[in-house]
């Protein structure tokens, strides 16, 4: 069950990319196919110990950049995330992981593998740690700026699904992102999708506001991905601006140093605790492949930890369950309204 890595995308590539695929066949045994320029990732290669490791190179000539539009996928079929797509579609690989051009990502894996029937459009998951058991996920976190009160409806099942299969939540609770939390607040799209979830075979739990993303008020938070890529770029930055503050303070005077110093194991807990290169990446649902997208700064270590994501999501098959459940709402729509 390989997984199929795009070796040339990310702000690291291919170094950290090759480091990182290294490192999860020999942790976790994960087979893996490197996409890329075949002369670059023999390179790299060459520089680790791989004897015995399911490691792979399927050679692709071009790279999308970052700076690239995203609809030159197109026009750009030996790029390395197109080729990556492509093996999966022929069935060489199970699921797709790029850290490069989200955009061409998945503008890549919807040509190669199209949606599954019943959503209309793909999503992604952001993963909020929020607390030590598992993530609150953010959906849509930003592949849909322009949403319809239906397809919020979808994002909601699909992380629904998804919370229950990788994390084992029983019954998620369900929150639509909204600017209050009484059902009649919100704008036109929340207004419309509270009712379409309402109805939804989900634990849907009502509107939720900002600060509940962080809590364990609900497991899975519903919003276009406009809203969704604001509200975590702020979580993000909010961190950041924590954490630089705290270590300025901590470093003022000897007592709060030496202070500083006795906490460092809670310091650390928290630190691995908030750190993405634990957590892997952003989950492209609603496609009939597994596909992460990493993030574009990914260093070795978060690369193995979205492999290692992604084998999980092949070998419980959440692409499969949301296909199964959305085919049986659509049956019993159908057989409804008959």
């Amino acid at each position: 069950m390989a997984i199929v890595l795009d070796a040339m995308g990310g702000d690291e590539a291919p170094q950290a990319i090759v480091a990182g695929a290294v490192e999860a066949a020999r942790s976790s045994g994960i087979p893996t196919v490197l996409v890329g320029r075949q002369e670059a990732l023999e390179a790299e290669l060459r520089r680790h110990d791989i004897a015995g490791l399911e490691l792979t190179i399927h050679h692709a000539p071009d790279v999308i950049a970052m700076n690239d539009h995203a609809t030159a996928v197109r026009q750009r079929p030996e790029s390395s995330i197109r080729v990556a797509c492509d093996l999966v579609k022929s069935g060489e690989g199970k699921a797709v992981v790029s850290a490069g051009h989200s955009g061409a990502t998945m503008a890549a894996a919807l040509m190669a593998f199209g949606r599954i029937p019943g959503i209309s459009r793909p999503a992604l998951i952001a993963l909020i740690p929020a607390r030590t058991t598992h993530p609150t996920l953010l959906i849509d976190m930003g592949a849909n700026a322009d949403c319809k009160p239906q397809q919020l409806q979808q994002f909601g099942l699909m992380g629904s699904i998804y919370s229950e299969q990788v994390y084992g939540v029983e019954n998620p609770k369900i929150g639509l992102l909204s600017i209050g939390e009484e059902p009649s607040k919100g704008n036109e799209l929340s207004l419309a999708a509270y009712a379409l979830l309402e109805n939804a075979p989900v634990n849907f739990v009502g509107n939720v506001e900002g600060h509940h993303i962080l809590s364990e008020s609900v497991d899975v938070v519903v919003c276009d991905g406009y809203t969704g890529n604001v509200a975590l770029k702020t979580l993000e930055g909010a961190a950041e601006f924590i954490s630089s503050l705290l270590k300025s303070e901590l470093r003022a005077n000897p007592r709060r140093m030496l202070g500083a110093l006795l906490a460092q194991p809670a310091f650390n807990a928290v630190r691995a605790r908030m750190d993405y290169e634990e957590h892997g990446g952003a989950p492209l649902v609603g496609l009939n492949n597994t596909v992460i997208i990493a993030h574009g700064r990914s260093n070795a270590k978060a690369i193995a930890s979205t492999l290692r994501q992604a084998h999980q999501s092949v070998t419980m098959d959440v692409t499969g369950k949301i296909n199964q459940r959305m085919a049986a709402l659509l049956s019993g729509s159908e057989a409804s309204s008959a």
